[in-house]
């Protein structure tokens, strides 16, 4: 039996097929470029003797439901599903689910409805993830649609915490609070980390830090998420690829008033052209890394900036924690860049933080340890499966349903 997880773009549908008895993946792919003259989709899957075989295609594709159809086609040509029924769930990523949503939901007409309404709150993916989830529906009436929020697994965070210091009003009215996202990944690289330590996840405060195009970290104690870096949406705290993080609230009015900017290029501004791409021209950490090896003195700028911001956040969810047991570095960035590492753990023997440089060096792919032998805390390289994670409480979230219905 199968169960396939969906995240849906602007421009892109990316899948994975699991196995649900092992949770084996059978067949993964992305189909990239909807809606412009050429599209490609390349598509891997395990033949009948379990070995990877792999499509690289291109054709035009004008929406979304012409994409998914696509996929559907060449799953069936890879023969991916012997048989239609083995599909048991489909699981989707939702970027944004308010404070209406805390856990994996079966997707209803009424959850599409509450979906569509936080649409002013993720502009730029609840269209895209709605689309994903229609198209697929209509496609597979007959199997169970199961949404999984990002921002779910931080509906934890205390009003403390998640509040922002403005009239109330505008919290009660509009919904002005901090929501925090990559929720499904903190929560996965956390629970991994507690099953790697063979220690009850319940035990232990864990900061971990999700280090992609796009960042945040997140301070986790007994299992909840007590605060993370960003807001009401993703732009807020640490610097990332093309996002500027935390600032003064004051530079976008500033702007405006002296340059003439408008709202919609201050927000591409900050969203597009800021971050590692605005401070040295580059959004891809490895050509920043690059440019330091180089010697260009903008991208060592940006840097020791991008550490500098992790290593507050680290100082700073220490604090709120109280002790800290295991800091986790997870995402493109933070799994396959030592120096990023070892930038943002400097200076922090202190709070029992230090790294075995041997160590760090070191690339597994698994998970591993990197902190040195003076180090109170476990410092961990957890890959992320967000995928995997959105499978797994996709099929929960089923079985608590039909168990719940008396099937």
């Amino acid at each position: 039996m199968k169960v396939l997880v969906l995240n849906s773009g602007s421009s892109s549908i990316k899948y994975k097929m699991f196995d649900v008895k092992e949770y084996e993946v059978v067949a993964s792919g992305l189909l990239e470029c909807i809606g412009e003259t050429e599209s490609r989709l390349v598509h891997h899957w395990l033949d009948d003797a379990g070995v990877e075989q792999t499509l690289d295609l291109r054709r035009s594709v004008v929406n979304h439901a012409d994409g998914f159809s696509w996929v559907v086609e060449v799953n069936n040509e890879t023969k991916t599903l012997k048989d239609p029924k083995e599909l048991m769930g489909i699981g989707h990523r939702v970027v944004h689910g308010g404070e209406k949503f805390s856990a994996p939901t079966l997707v209803t007409a009424e959850v599409l409805d509450a979906i569509r309404l936080m649409t002013p709150l993720a502009p730029l993916h609840n269209p895209a993830n709605l689309e994903g989830v229609e198209v697929s529906m209509v496609r597979r009436p007959d199997v169970p649609q199961v949404a999984v929020f990002d921002t779910a697994f931080h509906q934890s965070m205390p009003p403390h915490a998640f509040q922002y210091a403005l009239p109330n009003k505008l919290y009660v009215d509009h919904h002005v609070r901090r929501y925090g996202f990559h929720g499904t990944s903190h929560h996965y690289v956390a629970k991994a980390a507690a099953a790697y330590l063979k220690v009850p996840l319940e035990n232990l405060n864990l900061i971990t830090l999700h280090l992609g195009n796009g960042a945040s970290a997140a301070a986790i104690l007994a299992g909840e998420s007590i605060d993370t870096s960003m807001g009401l949406t993703p732009l807020e705290g640490l610097i990332m690829g093309t996002r500027c993080g935390d600032l003064d609230p004051s530079i976008p009015f500033y702007l405006a008033r002296e340059t003439g900017m408008t709202l919609t290029e201050i927000d591409d501004l900050f969203n597009r052209q800021s971050g590692l791409r605005g401070l040295c021209g580059v959004s891809d950490m490895r050509e920043m890394l690059r440019l330091v090896d180089e010697g260009n003195v903008e991208a060592k700028l940006a840097f020791d900036m991008y550490c500098y911001r992790i290593k507050k956040y680290i100082g700073a969810y220490w604090a709120a924690l109280g002790r800290l047991d295991v800091l986790i570095f997870t995402g493109g960035v933070g799994e396959n860049a030592p120096r990023v590492r070892a930038g943002s753990c400097a200076g922090l023997e202190g709070m029992g933080v230090a790294l075995d440089s041997r160590k760090n060096e070191t690339r597994s792919g698994r998970i591993m340890e990197v902190q040195g032998e003076r180090s109170s805390v476990k410092v961990l390289v957890v890959p992320t499966d967000e995928e995997l994670e959105i499978a797994r409480q996709t099929m929960a979230c089923i079985e608590a349903g039909k168990y719940q219905a008396g099937l």
